[in-house]
């Protein structure tokens, strides 16, 4: 009995091959700055301490859970431009604009270190849109828009904590 072997077709989706590649690539950052993101709001929800506890737990989680949630949403946008998605500790750390915070910080420097990571990602999300507005890529420009919103308030809504 011969098994046929089938082909995978090739992409079709009005993006180039080498369009794709380059936001699949801008992607894969933007997955690792918010895996690394996701990362350092769940330590500190986890790690809070202080007068701020009950405020900042329950604040750090709706967080986590929405960075979560998009992980999902831009690895499968890689996978939808024919890209293998990373998904190791290695490749997020190679790949990451924000660098991991050591031991366990006072409430006040959490916050900073997130507001710090919150706008590293966002401007990995913007450092994308010139290739997705020439590839006339309309979707990953919706998701880039979505995202650069969370973050960006998501600052601003941290930076508030931090006036006096």
């Amino acid at each position: 009995m011969n098994a046929k072997k089938t082909q995978t077709p090739s992409i079709n989706i009005g993006i180039s091959a080498s369009d794709r590649e380059k936001i699949a690539h801008g992607l894969s950052a933007l997955l690792a700055d918010s895996y690394t993101l996701y990362l350092m709001t769940h330590n500190f929800h986890w790690n809070v301490t202080g007068p701020m506890f009950n405020t900042l737990h329950l604040m750090f989680m709706g967080q986590y859970t929405e960075q979560w949630n998009a992980l999902d949403v831009i690895a499968e946008r890689i996978r939808a431009l024919g890209h293998p998605a990373p998904g190791t500790y290695k490749e997020f750390s190679r790949m990451s604009s924000i660098s991991e915070v050591e031991g366990t910080p006072k409430a006040t420097e959490m916050i900073r270190h997130l507001v710090d990571a919150q706008e590293a990602t966002a401007r990995t999300a913007r450092e994308l849109f010139p290739v997705v507005s020439a590839a006339n890529d309309q979707p990953t420009a919706d998701l880039l828009t979505q995202r650069l919103e969370v973050h960006e308030k998501t600052a601003w809504m941290l930076r508030s904590l931090l006036e006096e």
